[in-house]
């Protein structure tokens, strides 16, 4: 018998049970550190992978859906939302405006960010797959069902040039 899920990841799955959306979580015990390790754990391109990346805007928490390939950008993101500036929110921000842990932080349902938006680059795949409530898990979800769970603003809001490993991670 499979043990009960973690409580974030409850959540997760209790919104995908009432919308009757098609999705799969997967647990991965060992963990996923980062994307390109959901990447691998997942066995799809990382492009496919979403990034839940929370910005805080003139002191409001936004998250941007990003492709694991490309790196968020806070001057897109804070035009987006008309806001003065944006910035990648601290660990204790993430929690408080998400009701996930960083690194954990899953598309929906989300404690107190009004706005999501989501790279246009993500529809161009059959399936993404999205972290699902803790480290350990990630849901495979359509595009499309993911941004009408998590009523996102489709727009671009990733840098110019793709995600370089070499270069400090975003939290």
């Amino acid at each position: 018998m499979v043990g009960a899920w973690p409580e974030p990841v409850e959540r997760v799955s209790s919104v995908l049970r009432e919308s009757g959306v098609e999705a799969r979580i997967h647990e991965f015990p060992e963990g996923t550190a980062s994307a390109q390790d959901a990447a691998d754990a997942v066995g799809c391109a990382l492009g496919q992978i979403v990034k839940s990346l929370v910005f805080v805007c003139d002191e409001r928490p936004v998250v941007a859906l990003v492709p694991g390939d490309r790196r968020g950008d806070p001057t897109k993101v804070a035009h987006a939302v008309e806001a003065t500036s944006a910035r990648v929110a601290k660990a204790l921000e993430v929690e408080h405006a998400t009701g996930f842990a960083p690194g954990a932080v899953a598309p929906f349902p989300l404690r107190q960010v009004e706005i999501v938006l989501m790279d246009h680059a993500l529809y161009h795949h059959e399936i993404v797959w999205a972290g699902a409530g803790s480290a350990h898990h990630i849901m495979g979800i359509s595009p499309g069902e993911l941004g009408r769970l998590a009523r996102v603003r489709p727009m671009d809001v990733t840098a110019d040039q793709p995600y370089d490993s070499s270069t400090p991670k975003e939290s």
